[in-house]
């Protein structure tokens, strides 16, 4: 048996509608991706959503609308994916690392606190694995501080904090359509918002600056989404709901599960709905064998394994001289790893996954 540690989920009416587009001879931006974007942004609860080519397009994208230049610090956590706190740099300005809550591993709203300057112009808080972050918490500190508050939903389509769903919860949200997601267009991304402003400064951003056609006020990108890709996001937008309740089964499942001892499943916060991008254990040293050595047997059984994230982004080298200290976020990219959760995986490959784990006292 062999499960991979992702599966996108695309089928017949995905390339139907591709097969649609290009028909149709409008396969740059047009009418489709329009659709997208209105589709999107009313399943999120946002007033606007400005399609974009990648998750990264959007974090840049959104930081440029908001403002963020040369000089201004954006506070990220150190335990994300590289483009949170590399979106940052692109704009000029510099990422301060705040740890991760031990137990949810998403932005420690007292660490965002310590770290408020004068510089200060924006926080953002990752929705990390599908949980969405302590968006109160954080909120109340960008609201003292006149601070803007972006979301990092890119692994949290259809999660929810309090009932409301992310992509509504800042003044910015920022999604990816990356191939491994909970929806997939293969490249791709999203952000909400419900700024007329921001919505108005994100169009001239991702459009080369254009507010009129071939008149440039600004400096802006080639960040547009194409039809093709907006045709398949329609129809993976529609079977999310779904994609995510599936997930939310198997992650229930190894919960009730796994009981190998030393080996953590991951809590839910109270007031949360997970959505499960990725289902992650952490290894403890009441474990019979190291991090490494469990995703080293699971893998001989045919089990996918990942580990999200290795190193920690203030150690990563590209932010060598920043001198950030996360305890937390290091400790945790040494412990912790990544077991299938995505759709595809069935009844019987969760049954095995957690026997083989279990197997391993």
């Amino acid at each position: 048996m062999t499960i991979p540690i992702a599966r996108p989920l695309l089928g017949a009416e995905e390339a139907d509608a591709v097969t649609a587009v290009l028909a149709s001879g409008m396969i740059a931006q047009g009418g489709r991706t329009a659709m997208f974007e209105e589709q999107f942004a009313r399943y999120c609860g946002a007033r606007h959503a400005v399609a974009v080519n990648s998750g990264t397009a959007a974090l840049h994208a959104a930081l440029l609308a908001a403002g963020v230049g040369p000089g201004d610090e954006v506070i990220v956590p150190a335990f994300t994916f590289f483009a949170t706190a590399s979106s940052v740099l692109m704009c000029g300005a510099t990422p301060v690392f705040a740890d991760v809550d031990p137990a949810l591993f998403t932005i420690d709203p007292a660490s965002v606190e310590d770290l408020v300057t004068p510089r200060t112009k924006a926080v953002i808080g990752v929705h990390l694995y599908g949980q969405p972050c302590d968006v109160g918490a954080i909120r109340e500190v960008c609201d003292d501080r006149h601070l803007v508050f972006i979301e990092d939903a890119a692994q949290a389509h259809g999660a929810e904090y309090r009932g409301q769903r992310a992509g509504s919860l800042g003044d910015l949200a920022c999604f990816s359509f990356y191939a491994t997601k909970n929806m997939a267009t293969g490249e791709g991304g999203m952000v909400t918002t419900s700024s007329d402003d921001y919505d108005a400064r994100l169009r001239r951003v991702i459009n080369h600056g254009q507010s009129d056609k071939y008149l440039h006020t600004e400096l802006g990108y080639n960040y547009r989404l194409t039809d093709i890709a907006a045709a398949i996001g329609l129809v993976q937008l529609s079977k999310l709901d779904g994609f995510n309740r599936r997930r939310q089964e198997t992650a229930a499942y190894y919960d009730g599960h796994i009981r190998a001892p030393g080996i953590l499943t991951p809590p839910v916060a109270e007031g949360m709905t997970h959505v499960y991008h990725q289902y992650v254990l952490r290894v403890t040293e009441e474990a019979a064998l190291s991090r490494d050595a469990f995703m080293a047997r699971l893998r001989e059984k045919g089990i996918g394994t990942a580990v999200h994230y290795p190193v920690p982004l203030n150690r990563q080298p590209v932010f060598a001289g920043l001198n950030a200290s996360c305890p937390v976020a290091e400790s945790l990219a040494a412990s912790v790893f990544s077991i299938p959760v995505h759709p595809a995986v069935t009844d019987e490959e969760r049954a095995y996954i957690c026997d083989a784990i279990n197997e391993v006292i």
